[in-house]
């Protein structure tokens, strides 16, 4: 295809892929497409094997990194690895109650510090943890970096433009997206309302081609509701220079959700993908559950801000949730595109799809405008 973005990294179609997991990575860069690995939940040790991992299997193809670098957060200093310090004991005592009176059984105790230990320093969220995780990633043959929550730290776009590697960041609006182009970024990545993750508040279709005109010349990738080939030619139609893709590949054979998680996502329709601060402490659109509903009851604590949400929910939810298998309790970050994820496929499947539906699109584009 002859998009910008082809061009800029030497793909065959410009579909980006984010993903936690190392197999969606290597496989859309197989595909054609740019595979980005999700930084935010990796230990620096983790981070190492993911990437060791991915330049072993990926045929020497393009990839990129993800990073959570945001410019608001409630820093929890040397304690953020000693839970009741840092978080509220009204708050814990509100998820330790809530799981508790819904029948969600207590972790042992011979597991629960082990397992909170492990979880807290897996959430990679202040500048100074960012900082470290794009060191240890440039050590690597990464093609992109990307910001989910803000501009590139100050320093970064330089230092990445030296080893060749180009920097992007997500916008939910115009003035985030001129901002991000002023802070040197290559290119925007315009997230709609739909998507899933951290999101604004204004739908793809009216985004997309605002953030386009916004920071024209810049290259913009559309995300917000992507998975199919129409979605892919709206996309382009409305200005951008590809797709940034990240709820579709969480049904593959290749995603890193647990077995659990993949039967309610399938289950799922567009409404049961809600937008809450609940489980980060910044709004994020995630699968709906009983808790994030929990925090709308009368009574209920304020929020936090993140990290300080995310790690009660890690603490002192995820792992008590997942390992008993309550289902009205499991949750994971998914766009609106949930309800057309209704059976398990593959990422090559996935990318074919999209490319041969894109073809049929413009025949009958071709075939409406003659």
């Amino acid at each position: 295809m002859k998009s910008r973005m082809c061009e800029m990294f030497g793909i065959d179609v410009p579909i980006f892929a984010f993903s936690h997991c190392r197999d969606v990575v290597v496989e859309v860069s197989k595909a054609g497409g740019l595979g980005v690995l999700g930084m935010g939940r990796m230990s620096p040790e983790r981070l190492k094997e993911e990437l060791r991992w991915i330049d072993a299997h990926i045929g020497g193809k393009p990839y990129g990194i993800d990073i959570l670098s945001p410019t608001t957060y409630a820093d929890p200093g040397d304690q953020k690895l000693e839970l009741e310090k840092v978080v509220p004991g009204e708050h814990i005592g509100f998820v330790r109650k809530l799981l508790d009176d819904a029948g969600v059984p207590r972790l042992p105790e011979a597991d629960e510090k082990e397992i909170k230990d492990r979880l807290l320093k897996e959430t990679a969220f202040t500048p100074d943890e960012g900082e470290l995780m794009v060191e240890i990633a440039m050590q690597h043959p990464i093609r992109l970096i990307v910001n989910a929550l803000g501009s590139p730290p100050p320093g970064l776009v330089e230092r990445a433009h030296a080893r060749g590697i180009r920097v992007a960041a997500m916008a939910g609006n115009e003035k985030h997206a001129l901002r991000h182009k002023a802070a040197g970024c290559d290119f925007v990545i315009a997230v709609g309302h739909e998507a899933g993750g951290h999101t604004g508040k204004t739908t793809s279709m009216v985004l997309w081609p605002r953030v386009v005109d916004a920071v024209a010349p810049m290259p913009v990738l559309g995300a917000g509701g992507v998975g199919r080939g129409r979605q892919l030619a709206a996309a382009l139609a409305l200005g951008c220079e590809g797709v940034w893709c990240g709820s579709i590949w969480l049904t593959t054979a290749q995603s890193e959700v647990t077995p659990e998680i993949k039967k309610k996502l399938i289950a799922a329709g567009p409404d049961d993908s809600i937008h809450t601060p609940t489980v980060t402490g910044k709004p994020c659109r995630t699968l709906r559950n009983s808790f994030s509903e929990a925090w709308d009851a009368p009574g209920a604590p304020t929020v936090l801000l993140a990290p300080l949400q995310m790690l009660l929910w890690w603490g002192e939810g995820r792992t008590r949730v997942e390992r008993a298998n309550s289902k009205e309790f499991l949750t994971y970050p998914v766009g609106q595109l949930v309800g057309d994820m209704n059976a398990e496929t593959s990422v090559r499947q996935v990318v074919q799809d999209m490319l041969n539906e894109l073809v049929e699109t413009k025949s009958r584009l071709d075939q409406v405008l003659e």
